[in-house]
């Protein structure tokens, strides 16, 4: 798989942060307590996730764990392509 971590911030950077591809946050830093999503950008992510990684979610995957950073939704994209090969 191609570099994951890139490919979560551009995403996030294009169509949420809607600033270029400036990330201006590390990647342990939290979605909601630094403000970098909300509830709606949440379900975004989750179908680009499921798009661009050929994973499916299911709503019990839908938590801070796994969802509230780059490092924890690219370990989790990671985990779940795994399981799926």
């Amino acid at each position: 798989m191609d570099d994951i971590p890139h490919a979560i911030r551009a995403y996030i950077c294009q169509n949420i942060l809607f600033n270029g591809d400036n990330y201006p946050y590390s990647d342990d830093a939290s979605f909601l307590e630094e403000g970098i999503v909300d509830s709606m950008n949440l379900l975004e992510i989750v179908g680009f996730v499921e798009e661009r990684f050929g994973i499916k979610i299911e709503s019990n995957h839908i938590v801070p764990e796994n969802f509230d950073s780059v490092s924890k939704l690219a370990a989790f994209i990671v985990s779940m392509a795994a399981k799926t090969a």
